[in-house]
């Protein structure tokens, strides 16, 4: 949802309008990522005790899909131009790709926690519908 948040929320980008938006996509799943694991590191554990090399190395590790999921739509802006889409087209791909990566990742991440069928489907369907949400807002916003 991050990505297709950062998608909706570019707007009108300057001058590179695809490499600033690759950027910012890559750029955000990095910060965010950096959050993640601060939070993870710091809020929990800095209480305890500090967390040592092992933990650190451990938690980026668990966080690191977060990069990971803004790589595709990273990817479709890139490949936009091949495809014969111009910078608004690409970024119509680029939203497709997030909410479509957000849909199969929320799925895998219950089939790994041993979730049953219809919490598969539910999963799906409750990612899918934020997605949505989120396309809407781009078409209500006009970008």
């Amino acid at each position: 949802m991050l990505a297709a948040s950062v998608i909706v929320g570019a707007g009108t980008l300057g001058s590179f309008p695809r490499l600033e938006l690759m950027l910012l996509l890559l750029l955000t799943g990095a910060v965010f990522w950096i959050a993640h694991v601060h939070a993870h590191l710091f809020g929990a554990r800095l209480a305890q005790r500090p967390p040592d090399r092992a933990v650190v190395l451990r938690v980026c590790r668990e966080e690191w899909t977060i990069v990971k999921a803004a790589v595709p739509p990273a990817l479709a802006v890139a490949v936009g131009p091949v495809l014969g889409l111009d910078v608004q087209g690409g970024q119509w791909f680029a939203l497709s790709v997030a909410v479509t990566g957000q849909v199969g990742w929320s799925v895998a991440a219950a089939r790994q926690a041993g979730a049953p069928g219809r919490l598969l489907v539910l999963s799906a369907l409750v990612n899918l519908v934020l997605g949505l949400v989120i396309l809407a807002s781009k078409l209500w916003l006009k970008h």
